[in-house]
């Protein structure tokens, strides 16, 4: 499992111009799964997630978590961050997982963010041809990868 994480002070999503999801301070992360992933990967990668201190303290210092600060989190799908560019000009995705795969570990993704978090987590929609925006703040982009079975 992959995690494209950008600190923004907002970010949104849109499907068909129209905004499905929105924040303001926090964390935009787009989430990649890979084939092999279980709910161990999910469970590790939410717990990073948002115990990740990468917000400023009052000394300025990156010390503080997303939990601290009261931030928010949206989370977008992204099967390419499994592309596979090393061989032609064409990225394979053969390793990001297919649907049936995907949609239940990134739904509980998402829940497991919201229970942590006490508060709803917006999202993109699962498959959909999206817009996304955002303030990176920083910029500050971390990237995070749980491999499956490790």
């Amino acid at each position: 499992m992959i995690a494209l994480i950008q600190r923004v002070s907002e970010a949104s999503v849109k499907v068909a111009h129209q905004i499905v999801g929105e924040i303001g301070n926090g964390l935009l992360v787009l989430l990649g799964i890979h084939v092999n992933d279980t709910e161990k990967e999910v469970d590790w990668l939410v717990q990073k997630i948002i115990q990740l201190r990468i917000f400023n303290d009052q000394d300025g210092k990156m010390n503080r978590s997303l939990q601290e600060i009261g931030g928010e989190i949206l989370v977008v799908s992204q099967f390419t961050l499994y592309g596979d560019a090393r061989k032609g000009n064409r990225p394979s995705y053969i390793t990001a997982a297919r649907p049936e795969t995907a949609i239940p570990l990134y739904e509980s993704f998402v829940a497991k963010c919201s229970d942590l978090l006490g508060k709803s987590v917006p999202t993109g929609i699962f498959g959909a041809d999206m817009k996304v925006s955002l303030v990176n703040d920083g910029p500050v982009t971390i990237w995070l990868e749980k491999p499956p079975k490790d």
